[in-house]
């Protein structure tokens, strides 16, 4: 199958004198964004070859631990949601899903 079409996902991080992430921002040319400003991203790339993931974890040193906390439910849910989508896994993703009650309960993210 031939590619019809490329698409660019940058990001731009700004580090301190250390190498820790200062700024962080990203642009994507097929959904018309243009250096938005985030806190974080976790990215995860599968190498065919080595049967591995290869991952990259950024989080600027001024992001909030309560946002951090959201930030990783809020992925844990994508992860279940994408799993189901991929796998037709149903009774997988439920169980994940479950756990991303369990740690939201736990985190106390959820309003009583």
């Amino acid at each position: 199958m031939a590619v019809a079409h490329t698409s660019k996902i940058e990001f731009r991080v700004g580090l301190d004198e250390n190498k820790i992430p200062e700024k962080i921002h990203w642009s994507a040319q097929d959904n018309n964004i243009k250096d938005e400003e985030a806190k974080a991203i976790l990215i995860s790339v599968w190498n065919p070859e080595l049967k591995e993931t290869l991952k990259m974890d950024l989080w600027t040193k001024d992001m909030p631990l309560d946002e951090m906390r959201h930030f990783f439910y809020q992925t844990l849910v994508s992860m279940a949601n994408t799993f189901e989508r991929a796998t037709n896994d149903e009774k997988m993703s439920a169980t994940m899903r479950d756990f991303c009650d369990f740690f939201a309960e736990k985190l106390e993210l959820k309003k009583k």
